[in-house]
């Protein structure tokens, strides 16, 4: 299922990220890679899945290490940079003038969905009257749910409802989400598959193994003279000592003396713990 012409998307993509650190110190959280594939670009082809493609019809926000994210998208998607962050609900007011009437799919950049069906978006599109507002969800495990389930990255928002937000600091859950919700306008659409937002090492480390897929998962130039079991290799990293359940970004090291488990390596010497 494709777009309607009168949906547009915004992808949020200003955050610190600042439980990710010192990860998000060296790049902007959007541009962590899972998979050796961007979350941003992971986010951008679920979106081309819909039809929501180019800057007339996706924009992303940006604030933290933005010019990382304008050299990236190049191009790709219309860009809004906050001076300081507005919050998701604040980054649509921002862009009311490039979203100009339309309803809008709006989508976390540091969401990983592995969905148990392909076009995961269209179920938010499917039958959509254009008035009720609409949000993926996966079962509450965490405090004060939606109707028993949690955002899960996605959110499809009426054309009216965006048109109420201001351009100042606001979060979606309070302008948008629970109004609706007490209304009675809002539709959870359970997410058939697997969400993490990617926040914290636990996290990110997770949704790489599970890219990963209990294998090595190797990008260009990698060379291994030791040992790899189940490991995202960025491209050019070098193994010459062992890991296991790790993942290393693009031109890492590991040292024959090193044996790593369940971490993050960045460089020669960066070695950030899952825990």
């Amino acid at each position: 299922m494709r777009a309607p012409d009168g949906v547009c998307a915004v992808v949020l993509a200003a955050g610190l990220g600042t439980r990710l650190r010192p990860l998000t110190m060296l790049r902007p959280k959007a541009l962590v890679p899972v998979g050796n594939v961007t979350l941003l670009d992971r986010t951008l082809a679920r979106l081309a899945e819909v039809g929501l493609t180019g800057a007339d019809r996706v924009a992303v926000n940006t604030h933290w290490l933005a010019g990382q994210i304008d050299e990236h998208v190049d191009g790709r998607a219309r860009l809004s940079f906050e001076p300081e962050p507005l919050g998701t609900a604040g980054a649509l007011g921002n862009l009311r003038g490039w979203i100009g009437g339309r309803a809008v799919l709006v989508l976390n950049a540091d969401a990983y969905v592995a969905a148990d069906a392909p076009d995961d978006l269209a179920a938010l599109l499917a039958g959509w009257d254009g008035d009720r507002v609409r949000m993926h969800g996966v079962k509450a495990g965490l405090p004060d749910p939606f109707h028993g389930y949690n955002f899960a990255g996605a959110s499809l928002l009426p054309a009216a409802d965006v048109a109420a937000l201001a351009d100042q600091p606001r979060e979606l859950a309070r302008t948008t989400w629970r109004p609706a919700e007490q209304a009675g306008r809002l539709d959870v659409v359970p997410l058939p598959g697997l969400y993490l937002d990617c926040g914290t090492p636990a996290d990110y480390l997770a949704a790489n193994l599970h890219a990963a897929g209990d294998r090595n998962l190797s990008g260009d130039g990698v060379r291994v003279t030791g040992q790899a079991h189940g490991s995202v290799l960025g491209n050019g990293s070098q193994v010459d000592g062992a890991v296991r359940d790790c993942v290393l970004w693009p031109g890492a090291y590991v040292a024959p003396h090193e044996e790593l488990y369940r971490v993050i390596r960045v460089g020669r010497d960066l070695t950030v713990p899952a825990a």
